[in-house]
């Protein structure tokens, strides 16, 4: 028997969520606009991957309102990619398997976030232990952690070296790709 591609039979919110969120590369596209990502071609050179299914990814969120398109140069028409605020509500989920990833797959962690008005390390769960607070996107800052990959050469991992604000735009910096 074939194993099926999606999940119709199943009457559950989690299963609905992986039908749009699980493909494989769907969850790093939305962890790189969370960085600040915005442009096809730092998607492209940031993950390294296909063209056909960087475009079929983006369609996909762009459809299901996780991401929007808004164009940022009229000739040539160029468009860039925005998290909408339900995109932005997959934040826990990316930093909870991140850091899933961190204390079972990894050594050390790649990124470390800090809320910014305390200085302090969110926890794996997105809260402040200084504060005790749960802080906004905004107050995030992504900084480089001991496991950085510092031998990737590509526009986006230079940028992630030095900190950044989450959803910040990231300096683009790619060649456009389209």
């Amino acid at each position: 028997m074939a194993l099926g591609k999606n999940y119709d039979g199943q009457d559950c919110s989690l299963a609905r969520s992986l039908e749009l969120v699980g493909e494989r590369w769907t969850m790093l596209v939305i962890r790189d606009a969370l960085y600040g990502v915005r442009r096809y071609g730092d998607f492209l050179a940031h993950l390294d991957i296909p063209r056909a299914v960087l475009s079929q990814r983006l369609t996909t969120l762009v459809d299901a309102g996780v991401l929007r398109r808004r164009r940022y140069q009229e000739s040539p028409p160029r468009e860039e990619y925005v998290l909408t605020e339900m995109g932005q509500e997959l934040w826990p989920a990316v930093l909870v398997l991140g850091s899933w990833g961190e204390r079972h797959l990894s050594t050390k962690p790649r990124r470390i976030f800090c809320h910014v008005p305390c200085d302090t390390r969110i926890d794996g769960y997105g809260m402040c232990p200084a504060c005790g607070l749960r802080p906004e996107l905004a107050e995030i800052e992504v900084r480089p952690g001991p496991g950085a990959d510092l031998f990737r050469d590509d526009p986006v991992s230079r940028a992630l070296r030095r900190p950044h604000r989450m959803l910040e735009p990231l300096p683009h910096t790619a060649a456009e790709a389209t």
